[in-house]
């Protein structure tokens, strides 16, 4: 046995046992891990970001030295402009959009049973790529509301409320009792007297779009004391068929067409066409001249022009909204699920209402991690390229601009690598402050 410590004597700790690493210190093994990291790092990052920077001060060559004429090209070459003030609405409003819609969607989708189903149908789009984003919203936005989804609704809409002609491409044939009076309306040559039909026949609407409640043209009949006719598509498929300025068995009545009286410039009467094209004026029309109004043969509303210079960037800013709010709700309702429920109970305990709630307490205790989203987001839209590139059309690709398209446009297609650099080196500096202020706010969260 060893022998015994003198009474009262503090044990002596026994010797530490030395566990040298097989390689070396542990500075060194540390420093083997990194190594190839720290390559990639400097190849893939640092050696990218500091050739860009010693581009940016010399010409297209690459063989003179520019000094700051391609930075000062950032701020007076107009495409770069354009880009910037694109990058500024983007900055603005995608983050405040998605990171709201995210806040609302978590907050509503919290207390109700299928929350969890709706949560993956919104952040669905997060699998999606931004190449196949763009080409599905291409296929959205197209001008035709019978390929675009968005005109489609729009039309419909639209069409409730003012419907649109049935006729657009209608006109007076050869020999018509018709003629052109400006804005697009129709008159008749002579005035029209009671007791006497009148024919108003027009052409230029081919029959398998008529309208399907026209039906058969009926001739008109002679009423006393009333202006009759009929106004129809007088077109009977096949050569040589049919009677020019007469209603044939084949052809259709325009139905809905809206005809007025018109007399010293003043509408005394007006009618609707029947389906069969038939129509009926009262005495008043006696004497005036009839008038096919400019409202019947109206284009047919196409909807908006999504992609037109106008609304191109807003439309691209949708779809970006469209994969990113799932983003903003899924961090939103993670940090939601860590809110005191405590809290929010004593405040309704107090009386506060649902909306006091959510404004007064559910926000402010939320206000990190908005933060975090909306700052993220940022970050995101300085850099976006591949939706504007994909989604906007070569006719507004210029409307649309945004510094990364820009700089791709300069490096690559005006040839001017020059000026591609300094708008590199010009969004890096951007982003820093960005990036640094969410780091310093992740940091911070983390010491709480």
């Amino acid at each position: 046995m060893p022998p015994a410590s003198a009474a009262g004597a503090p044990p002596v700790p026994a010797a530490p046992t030395s566990h040298k690493s097989v390689t070396g210190t542990r500075k060194t093994v540390a420093a083997l891990f990194l190594l190839p990291a720290l390559v990639l790092l400097g190849a893939l990052v640092v050696y990218p970001i500091g050739y860009s920077v010693v581009r940016s001060f010399y010409d297209q060559s690459g063989d003179g030295f520019a000094g700051v004429d391609n930075y000062r090209a950032l701020f007076t070459d107009d495409g770069i402009r354009t880009a910037l003030k694109n990058n500024i609405v983007w900055v603005v409003f995608a983050p405040a959009v998605s990171t709201a819609l995210g806040l609302i969607f978590a907050v509503l989708t919290e207390r109700v049973r299928w929350g969890t189903a709706f949560k993956l149908v919104v952040f669905m789009p997060m699998a999606i790529s931004m190449l196949a984003a763009g080409i599905i919203f291409r296929l959205v936005y197209d001008q035709d509301p019978d390929k675009g989804v968005a005109n489609a609704v729009w039309v419909g809409v639209h069409d409730t409320f003012a419907q649109s002609s049935a006729f657009p491409k209608a006109h007076p044939g050869r020999e018509s009792p018709l003629e052109a009076a400006g804005g697009g309306a129709f008159v008749t040559r002579e005035p029209v007297r009671a007791g006497e039909p009148v024919t108003l026949p027009l052409v230029g609407v081919a029959p398998d779009v008529m309208p399907d409640d026209a039906e058969r043209a009926a001739a008109p009949v002679a009423e006393p004391g009333k202006v009759t006719g009929t106004t129809w598509q007088d077109f009977t498929r096949g050569k040589g068929v049919g009677t020019p300025g007469g209603v044939d068995a084949s052809e259709l009545g325009y139905a809905g067409m809206r005809i007025e009286a018109v007399k010293d410039g003043r509408v005394v009467a007006s009618t609707t066409a029947a389906d069969d094209g038939t129509f009926t004026l009262p005495a008043a029309a006696d004497g005036a001249v009839l008038r096919l109004p400019a409202d019947n043969f109206k284009e047919p509303y196409n909807g908006l022009e999504w992609l037109g210079p106008s609304l191109v960037t807003p439309a691209i800013i949708g779809a970006y909204v469209w994969m990113w709010a799932g983003f903003a709700m899924v961090l939103i309702a993670a940090g939601l699920a860590s809110v005191p429920r405590e809290l929010l109970e004593a405040a309704r305990v107090d009386g506060a209402g649902e909306w006091q709630v959510f404004r007064r307490v559910t926000v402010p205790l939320l206000a990190p991690v908005l933060a975090v989203v909306a700052v993220t987001l940022m970050i995101n839209v300085l850099k976006v390229f591949d939706l504007v590139f994909i989604i906007a059309p070569g006719s507004s690709q210029d409307d649309a601009n945004v510094l990364a398209l820009e700089l791709y446009r300069k490096g690559f297609a005006a040839d001017q690598p020059g000026i591609a650099s300094a708008i590199a080196v010009f969004l890096l500096l951007l982003v820093i402050p960005v990036m640094w202020f969410n780091i310093r706010r992740l940091r911070r969260e983390v010491r709480r």
